[in-house]
């Protein structure tokens, strides 16, 4: 059988064990009433069928119980969270006291750097990559100017060598040694938004490590996607979104990651809100913060309960996956893209995320030679959902949940007609 065909991919789908999961998701519709291919889970996933009955559930709850639907009901409020903890700590392999939702990414990622930021007149600089989330890059730069620093002198950036797209660990490495006894905090954007590099985690911990600095990522295109092995490769802290591997919706909750060596350091600065007070102790109202063991610790306030069981309904769908099917999924699928798009031939498309699985998510940027965005809107009126990024870049991203191999198939059509 031909690869480059229909047939393939449609065989290779019926051999897919994961392939019912698809069913699981409501997929947007063309205007002729036609699924759309939808490839842009990096950005926002789709959602889940089981969702809308998750969110009743709360709802009816509180139409219920009112208020003592904090305590009665399936699913109390009151320890809401904690449904969520043992799920999420498997995606992104820490433990469960390493893990808790809550909060936005940004807002996450302030908090761990009022804990794990803390700059010295010696070693006050941080380390980002070059081309981070424009967000995280602006979180970054206020924090330095909050604690005095201009981002010109103490931002550092890891940069690809010159002419190459991707970012080097012996790059960095070179970094390190030139300024590493001044770098407080080494924090990357895991899997990068616009590249699709997967940053190798533990190396990364360990050299930030031996020079002094305490590292964090960025894992809002990692949860879900990647398997980041949090508790075993090390890093001090991790955040990340869940609207978008994850599948909660439009501006869902985060989620942080402290490593347990941190979980009961009670001298760590950090912001504090009574949802972080010992759970034994909260409702008294009058004592002074004792903050709960691990990441529970830097939570602020009670929890938007309706946005959890968004999540809750996507984290059981992975639970049942699984990660390691997934990622195995994800592997396939996103080769079978890169062969598609390398028998094109070409010139005027390049695939600049690494080649090595390994080093990848599931996304695949595809730069555009010579082009403004008119490639992909061409893509759009085909019925063809994925994203462009500034300044020539389309970001295809088959996501192994809900995705099928004849997704791929049928984007790489699309893209050889509008070529």
């Amino acid at each position: 059988m031909i690869k480059n065909s229909l047939a393939y991919a449609q065989a290779c789908d019926v051999q897919d064990p994961l392939r019912s999961f698809r069913e699981a998701f409501h997929f947007p519709e063309t205007p002729q009433g036609d699924p759309v291919v939808y490839l842009c889970g990096n950005s926002l996933g789709l959602q889940p069928k089981q969702t809308e009955q998750f969110i009743k559930e709360e709802l009816e709850s509180w139409r219920r119980l009112g208020v003592d639907g904090h305590t009665d009901g399936a699913h109390p409020w009151l320890p809401y969270h904690e449904f969520l903890t043992e799920q999420m700590a498997e995606i992104v392999g820490a433990k469960s006291g390493e893990v808790v939702v809550m909060n936005g990414l940004t807002a996450n990622l302030h908090l761990m750097m009022v804990s794990f930021y803390r700059p010295t007149p010696e070693r006050f600089k941080i380390i980002i990559e070059k081309d981070a989330f424009p967000s995280d890059r602006y979180a970054v730069e206020s924090q330095l100017r909050f604690h005095g620093y201009d981002p010109a002198e103490a931002l550092l950036l890891w940069a690809p060598a010159p002419g190459e797209d991707l970012c080097t660990l012996a790059g960095l490495t070179d970094l390190m040694k030139a300024q590493g006894n001044q770098v407080a905090l080494v924090l990357l954007g895991n899997t990068n938004y616009y590249t699709g590099q997967a940053y190798p985690i533990g190396p990364i911990t360990d050299l930030g490590h031996r020079h002094g600095a305490l590292v964090g990522f960025d894992l809002a295109h990692g949860a879900g996607n990647i398997m980041p092995d949090l508790h075993n490769n090390g890093p001090d802290f991790a955040v990340w979104c869940t609207y978008k591997y994850l599948n909660s919706g439009p501006g869902s909750l985060g989620g942080i990651f402290v490593h347990e060596r941190h979980a009961n350091n009670k001298t760590l600065p950090r912001f504090t809100g009574w949802w972080g007070h010992n759970k034994t102790t909260r409702f008294n109202m009058r004592h002074d913060f004792e903050p709960i063991s691990g990441a529970e610790g830097w939570q602020l306030s009670n929890p938007p309960i309706l946005s959890m069981a968004a999540i809750r309904a996507s984290l059981d769908l992975f639970h049942r996956a699984s990660m390691t099917r997934l990622r195995a999924k994800s592997m396939e699928l996103t080769g079978y893209l890169e062969y598609l798009i390398d028998d094109l031939s070409s010139d005027k498309i390049n695939v600049i995320t690494p080649r090595n699985p390994n080093e990848r998510g599931c996304q695949l940027s595809i730069q555009i030679k010579n082009s403004d965005k008119q490639l992909h809107d061409a893509l759009t009126l085909r019925g063809v959902v994925c994203d462009w990024r500034e300044p020539d870049v389309i970001r295809v991203a088959p996501t192994p949940m809900y995705n099928s191999f004849e997704d791929v198939y049928l984007f790489v059509a699309h893209l050889k007609a509008c070529l």
